[in-house]
């Protein structure tokens, strides 16, 4: 019936729309892929990848076309004679179990090919500890002497031997164009490395549901030349600048009394006496030695620069120009807000207080 047929034509549309819908959920603009690979790790598993890939699509083109030449050969003729019935044919049998065989068996060696691929070469390494909080990252770099947050900057064509912690429950670690997954277990330590091929920033983020905000539990790995990557490591070893500005002398007083800041949060020469210190390693909040150097606040959930978040003004006039677009401020005017249960329980800061929180915060680079 035309009814009957025109239901069907639609009911066809919309699940091919269903369908490319699924195929297309995942794509997204700036998502890494792990086919576009930057180092050694990840291009070994994309490896595995296209060969796992091109097995399936062997097996799965030579059963279609067993299935449909069987479909044609044998299909149902006007005044064709009931076709003979077999049971049992041992020669189909021994095929079909051998052919899956052999196929899982190159599945198997490629597999294992690909992980003793994987294990660490030989060689200086830089070791950084990482330990997963809810909901951000926390860089130590062991021999170096640093505390970073959300950003890992390492010098390309360096070993980086990662040594994955969690203070709270299950992460997963994931920087999908340098390597691949790791989870991060309370109690059950992991390890990990990777190698940056070329300059670039890489983003990284949490595999494993670990609460509310584990879709903005993001890192960034900014692979520097070595040059780049010394000058870097100088200036974060050093302790943090005294402010001149008297914004950023006001902000840093609200940050060791009124603020309260100090309270979850370090900084080398204010309230630390080195990054070694060990009050540096039971601090809630992140380490903000030189917190200007960075770019990302609240575990990438805002990206922030100084051009972005302009002070004017000084005293109780001081103000941010443009709080619309200033990561900062949205971050230290609502945290919940912004990420909603993370640990930044402060009371309400005005609008003052905020600009020469920023001011100051600018200034540690």
């Amino acid at each position: 019936m035309p009814i009957f047929r025109g239901a069907k034509r639609w009911g066809t549309i919309l699940s091919l729309l269903l369908l490319a819908s699924l195929l297309l959920a995942a794509c997204g603009e700036g998502s890494p892929s792990t086919l576009d690979t930057a180092g050694p790790v990840a291009a070994r598993e994309a490896g595995l990848f296209w060969f796992i890939l091109a097995v399936a699509t062997f097996v799965f083109v030579v059963v279609e076309a067993i299935l449909i030449w069987s479909i044609v050969r044998y299909r149902d003729r006007p005044n064709s004679p009931m076709p003979k019935q077999t049971h049992g044919n041992n020669k189909i049998e021994i095929i079909w179990t051998v052919a899956p065989s052999i196929f899982l068996f190159a599945v198997l060696v490629g597999t294992i090919y690909t992980m003793f691929g994987l294990s660490q070469p030989a060689g200086r390494a830089l070791n950084v500890q990482v330990i997963g909080h809810q909901w951000w990252w926390e860089f130590d770099y062991e021999n170096e002497h640093i505390i970073t947050a959300d950003e890992l900057v390492v010098p390309v064509g360096t070993i980086v031997h990662l040594d994955l912690k969690s203070d709270n429950v299950i992460h997963s670690f994931w920087v999908p164009q340098l390597t691949g997954k790791t989870d991060v277990v309370p109690g059950h330590d992991n390890t990990k490395w990777f190698q940056a091929d070329k300059p670039g920033t890489y983003r990284g983020l949490c595999t494993e549901y670990c609460g509310l905000q584990h879709a903005n539990m993001q890192l960034f790995v900014i692979a520097y030349s070595m040059d780049q990557y010394q000058t870097w490591l100088r200036g974060q070893q050093a302790a943090a600048q005294n402010p001149t500005d008297p914004n950023a002398l006001a902000g840093q007083k609200i940050f060791t009394t009124t603020g309260g800041c100090s309270g979850c949060h370090g900084i080398v020469g204010v309230n630390l006496n080195s990054f070694n210190d060990p009050k540096a390693h039971v601090l809630i909040g992140p380490n903000l030695t030189h917190f200007g150097s960075r770019t990302t606040v609240a575990g990438g959930v805002l990206s922030w620069d100084p051009k972005s978040c302009v002070v004017e003004g000084t005293g109780d006039n001081a103000h941010i120009v443009n709080q619309d677009s200033c990561g900062l401020y949205k971050w230290l005017h609502d945290p919940q807000g912004v990420k909603p249960g993370n640990d930044m329980n402060i009371s309400p800061l005005t609008d003052t207080q905020i600009a020469q929180l920023v001011a100051y915060l600018e200034s540690l680079t």
